[in-house]
């Protein structure tokens, strides 16, 4: 008796295939967004947590429960690559967060050999080694393992383009072409993933094959860290991947049509950057400018957007709430973000009071700081994020 209770728990919706997840369905569709910064991303995984764990509730709190089924699309930048790509394998968030933990520790070991500007600060071979053991050496983006719609964000170095790479089976170039381009379909998942995450300076670049030519040298894509493009935080993107035409998804937009997720990895005051680049003025400049990025597309998506979690983006504009683009909602919008500056990370928690320690927080590559970081994300998600944020209309069926 109890096993069948368990099995019609699981039942009281019907579970997707990625097909049916991103096929325009005419109901309503659901996307999260997971930005990229480093080892900060451990504050995303803190509010996936919570969020993970409201949803179960309003779905007969079944253990079986997980994001992918949820959301029919989930796209990664960088870091946020990791996490998206572990959701989409149907992994659980307490399971992601005890790899995460273990992933930063072994990738992000400091060494003397690699100080300098000649060589990357990391060794890509662990990081290889770590991604292989998440996803598996021979998953591919199109492997029937991946349960939802999946799409990562990356830069091809050698050809200057921002890359959005998925496993929509609708798309342009996800099947292999006749001329030798290889469809998106056949990229090892772990590549695609170290593609986006292979950031400037930390990691070098990976290769991807491209096109096989027969009697010639097959073409290799050299992919950079998704974070040097304009869509470090991905949700913009996400939303044009599934309703501009070129995609061929088209979904319909409205408030009660699509609910966009977007879940960041911290943001603070840059001149407290501790790592030694950040005295670069190139870097900083760099830096700024994926900040800019990312306040730009937040301004859009409020822009667009019905949204209960809407800021203040300037003294100018407020939070546009009375200037939806045609006086209505393009769609809905949730926005979560921890804000790292000192007088908000005191306020969360007012035992941390070494003001060295909060400036260190906006390190991107410091594994001793992931245990702060997600016990403050957890604060800031006990604050910020409730049930009535996720409307009755996006349950699943």
């Amino acid at each position: 008796m109890e096993l069948f209770s368990k099995i019609r728990l699981v039942m009281s919706y019907k579970i997707l295939s990625t097909k049916q997840h991103l096929k325009a369905s005419g109901g309503p569709k659901r996307i999260l967004s997971l930005d990229g910064g480093g080892l900060r991303g451990v504050i995303s995984l803190a509010f996936l947590k919570d969020i993970e764990t409201i949803l179960k509730s309003k779905h007969s709190n079944s253990d079986e429960f997980r994001l992918s089924h949820y959301f029919d699309l989930i796209a990664g930048t960088s870091t946020g690559a990791i996490i998206a790509a572990a959701l989409a394998l149907d992994w659980k968030v307490d399971d992601i967060i005890d790899k995460y933990f273990e992933l930063g520790h072994a990738v992000f070991k400091k060494s003397l050999l690699r100080h300098g500007y000649l060589r990357a600060k990391y060794d890509e071979k662990k990081l290889i080694k770590e991604l292989k053991k998440v996803y598996g050496s021979d998953t591919t983006l199109g492997s029937s393992l991946v349960k939802t719609g999946l799409l990562i964000i990356t830069k091809r170095l050698d050809t200057g383009s921002p890359w959005p790479i998925s496993n929509n089976p609708f798309g342009q170039f996800y099947n292999h072409n006749s001329d030798g381009v290889i469809g998106n379909k056949e990229y090892p998942l772990w590549q695609v993933v170290r593609a986006s995450t292979a950031a400037p300076r930390y990691f070098e670049p990976q290769n991807i094959l491209i096109k096989r030519m027969e009697g010639h040298k097959s073409i290799q894509g050299e992919f950079v860290d998704g974070g040097v493009s304009p869509f470090n935080n991905p949700a913009l993107q996400s939303l044009m991947y599934v309703t501009l035409d070129g995609y061929k998804i088209n979904w319909p937009m409205g408030e009660d049509k699509i609910l966009l997720v977007s879940i960041g990895t911290g943001t603070g005051d840059l001149s407290v950057q501790n790592s030694v680049l950040a005295a670069k003025h190139g870097v900083k400049s760099l830096l700024s400018l994926m900040e800019d990025c990312s306040v730009l597309q937040n301004t859009i998506l409020q822009w667009l957007s019905s949204s209960p979690t809407a800021k203040t983006i300037d003294l100018e504009l407020g939070d546009l709430a009375k200037n939806l683009v045609g006086q209505s909602a393009g769609l809905s919008y949730l926005r979560y973000d921890l804000d790292l500056s000192i007088d908000y990370v005191k306020s969360l928690d007012s035992n941390i009071k070494d003001l060295k320690k909060i400036k260190s927080l906006t390190s991107l590559d410091a594994p001793e700081n992931m245990e702060l970081l997600f016990h403050l994300g957890q604060l800031a998600s006990s604050k910020d994020i409730k049930a009535s944020h996720f409307p009755l209309n996006f349950n699943l069926n």
